[in-house]
């Protein structure tokens, strides 16, 4: 079976382990308060531009968010999110489980809010009578890319950031896939601006390159104090800290993260260019590594026995939109194979 369903089918770059074999034996203090996590936490401050910024690493990105959103809520406040949103759709309850309600959004299918809805939600909160009965907007969580592979554009984060500082709210963005965000051939965001313009964001190591991991970047500092303790709260302080530190510090240090987010860019366009030339239209336009083509269930039924790609949804009687994700190791071969099989089964059924 050759998997195109998620993009951490893979283990890890080989660099990484060639790293944590090197290390292996080195003896260092625990807790993310090593001299790798250090130098991660150095080059992660560079690559954004900025040194007044707080870097923490955590496991997977479900802890992450919780973690993060429940340190920067109050107990009587939920988070703002797109009703297609990661944790309200793909979290098991994670964040209702802290005690803070997830408040959806309505979105279309790119999957996005826009600041006019943060605003909209926020204010019809404060000027309802009974607002103190009920759960107050105090956070917005947003993912780039969103669950459906598209990315805010500049000027959309702008005002998403605007509106947030305007109405006392952080801004959170989800960055588990943020390299292949950053790396899309429309995308106009640096990570830079992402510093700039969000209180709290993770750089995705899990999704991209790493054994596991995420980098979390603090740049308010009402949620930077006493985060540890959360970490630790919420059972996300790895004792072995460097396993993450030395990950990152092999990501950053040689422009590693960027160069392997292109290559997941290159494999999905090419498989993007193929469903179109094939006739096949998309659930949603983006530029990727999560590509939504909608094709016949017949079509589906053929590559199956050979492909693994994630179901999404029905869109006519014998249509079905679905996902096929690249990734940092995506072979181009099992690419080729794949569009070579599309061809050969569009040609049986003309």
């Amino acid at each position: 079976m050759i998997e195109f369903q998620c993009d951490y089918a893979e283990g890890a770059h080989p660099k990484i382990l060639e790293r944590l074999v090197e290390t292996n034996m080195d003896q260092t203090p625990g807790y993310g308060l090593d001299p790798y996590c250090d130098e991660a936490r150095r080059l992660i401050r560079k690559a954004c531009g900025r040194e007044d910024i707080d870097v923490q690493f955590l496991v997977g990105g479900t802890q992450t968010n919780t973690t993060i959103i429940c340190t920067a809520l109050r107990p009587y406040q939920g988070v703002l999110t797109a009703a297609s949103g990661h944790i309200n759709v793909h979290e098991s309850g994670a964040i209702e489980a802290t005690g803070h309600k997830v408040l959806a959004l309505p979105c279309d299918h790119a999957g996005k809010i826009t600041a006019e809805q943060i605003k909209a939600a926020y204010e019809a909160h404060m000027n309802d009578g009974s607002s103190e009965h009920m759960v107050q907007p105090g956070m917005v969580y947003i993912s780039n890319p969103t669950e459906n592979g598209t990315i805010y554009y500049k000027q959309e984060l702008e005002a998403i950031s605007h509106v947030c500082h305007e109405c006392g709210m952080p801004l959170f963005l989800d960055g588990a896939r943020l390299g292949y965000g950053l790396m899309a051939a429309d995308n106009d965001v640096t990570l830079e601006d992402i510093a700039r313009l969000c209180d709290v964001f993770y750089i995705g190591g899990t999704k991209v390159g790493a054994l596991f991991g995420e980098a979390v970047v603090i740049t308010n500092p009402a949620i930077s104090k006493d985060f540890r303790y959360m970490i630790k709260q919420r059972g996300g302080m790895l004792a072995k800290g460097r396993l993450l530190g030395i990950q990152f510090q092999t990501l950053f240090e040689d422009g590693l993260y960027w160069q392997i987010s292109r290559h997941a860019i290159d494999m999905a366009m090419k498989l993007k260019k193929a469903f179109q030339a094939c006739g096949y239209g998309f659930y949603v336009e983006n530029s990727t590594n999560q590509q939504l083509p909608v094709l016949p269930d017949a079509v589906l039924e053929k590559l199956a026995g050979k492909y693994s790609y994630s179901f999404w949804e029905k869109t006519d009687e014998s249509h079905s939109a679905v996902r096929f994700c690249t990734s940092w190791a995506t072979k181009e071969e099992n690419v080729d194979a794949l569009i070579a099989d599309l061809n050969q089964i569009r040609s049986q059924m003309m």
